[in-house]
């Protein structure tokens, strides 16, 4: 029997600094943002999120509730690292058809199109990948208590660390140390800061780090290293080898170009999409009977 009309197609890319959904319908496409939905360290908060930003997303696309529930939805989200967190979301939303994975699947076949080649997720968290023809290889993207390495988050936790370190005279401080010190007012506002802060949290002093980097701090420019080393030795542990399509995606993708070993920067690609696409792109390939 076929159906009356074209069933939506939903995708989401939820992550630790914020949320987007596209929704495609009809041959046009609509977007929003809304706010962070990262599934493992706030679930409830992550569900609650979504759930306002699918509403957003109906009026952008003039699609009724009903519309928006026959759709297929590929949710990628941050934090989704298994079966819990994924049932844990596929039964809170509104799809019948609904597929729910953690975000770098997404992430990758966006950037790719569809071809071979590395991808370096650099955001709020990190993760590296390589995909050739149907196989997907995924290193890291295991969260900030035990890696992130690269990431914002990371980044700026690391700065907190440095300061303290600074503090204590374990190394010198830097003019950037010198001004997390005095916003805090002493190692017991960063460790107050520290109990409460979540990755997004962290992630909000990268901004910072990359311009005191540029601007030459010692401090902020050993962090970018050390981030760039960690880069470069998971892209080789996957496989990745001089002249291979490399893409590093994310908001960080830029600063940590500037700063790649030369062979690496020469094997840099632009993305071809973003995870957005990519989320679309799965959606399209949700299937088989509807949920009950």
């Amino acid at each position: 029997m076929t159906e009356a009309a074209p069933r939506p197609l939903i995708g989401i890319d939820g992550g630790g600094t914020s949320c987007r959904i596209a929704v495609l319908h009809d041959g046009r496409r609509s977007e929003v943002r809304c706010g962070p939905a990262n599934v493992s360290t706030d679930p409830e908060a992550a569900i609650s999120t979504i759930l306002k930003g699918l509403d957003d997303a109906a009026r952008a696309a003039g699609l009724s509730p009903e519309q928006m529930a026959r759709g297929q939805a590929f949710v990628g989200l941050a934090g989704a690292i298994d079966r819990r967190e994924t049932d844990f979301v596929a039964d809170r939303m509104p799809f019948d058809r609904i597929a729910v994975a953690d975000d770098r699947p997404a992430a990758v076949i966006g950037a790719l199109a569809g071809q071979d080649g590395t991808v370096a997720g650099l955001g709020t968290g990190s993760f590296m990948a390589r995909s050739r023809g149907e196989s997907l290889k995924l290193i890291g993207g295991w969260g900030l208590a035990l890696g992130d390495e690269a990431s914002g988050a990371w980044l700026g936790r690391g700065l907190l660390t440095r300061s303290l370190y600074a503090h204590d005279g374990l190394l010198e401080h830097s003019p950037l140390t010198r001004e997390i010190m005095d916003e805090f007012e002493g190692p017991p506002g960063v460790v107050r800061f520290s109990l409460r802060a979540r990755p997004g949290d962290y992630g909000a002093f990268a901004p910072r780090i990359v311009a005191a980097a540029e601007a030459g701090d010692a401090v902020a420019q050993g962090l970018m290293t050390d981030g760039a080393n960690h880069l470069e030795r998971s892209v080789r542990a996957l496989g990745w080898q001089e002249g291979e399509r490399l893409c590093l995606i994310g908001g960080l993708a830029a600063p940590y170009a500037s700063v790649l070993p030369e062979a690496m920067a020469r094997s840099l690609h632009p993305p071809q999409g973003t995870a957005l696409d990519g989320a679309l792109t799965l959606a399209a390939r949700v299937g088989g009977e509807a949920r009950a």
